[in-house]
């Protein structure tokens, strides 16, 4: 697994990510999700885990709501990157980046999973 992040700036904007439509949507991609809404820290005030055929994966939703964190493969949480972007008013600027801010990329309105990957992949 890889760690990555579906995240904006909140200062910009008063929406936030909601659980329940991410545990809609995330059950719409994959049926065996496991829903956590534990709040365990700042960090992790909503969780889910799931297990696909690129392995075990979870997603954390912070407690201000701005974004998410995405513990899975590269394809996984781009997956979860686009259901974010689906989510969330278009006027929102979206960014997706891995832990060590090795490349982010905008997640544009519309984007697909392999547009997305690709745009990864373009990063220096």
């Amino acid at each position: 697994m890889a760690a990555f992040m579906a995240f904006f700036d909140g200062s910009t904007t008063t929406w936030r990510v909601s659980s329940a439509a991410v545990t809609s949507g995330i059950t719409e991609l994959w049926a065996e999700v496991e829903a956590d809404p534990t709040q365990r820290s700042e960090v992790c005030a909503f969780s889910w885990s799931f297990c696909t055929d690129e392995g075990p994966g979870e997603v954390l939703l912070p407690e201000d709501g701005t974004g998410l964190y995405l513990d899975a493969a590269l394809a996984d949480s781009a997956q979860v990157a686009c259901l974010l972007r689906q989510l969330m008013p278009d006027s929102v600027e979206l960014v997706f980046c891995d832990q060590g801010y090795n490349f982010d990329v905008r997640v544009q309105p519309g984007v697909t999973v392999a547009e997305l990957i690709a745009d990864v992949d373009a990063q220096p």
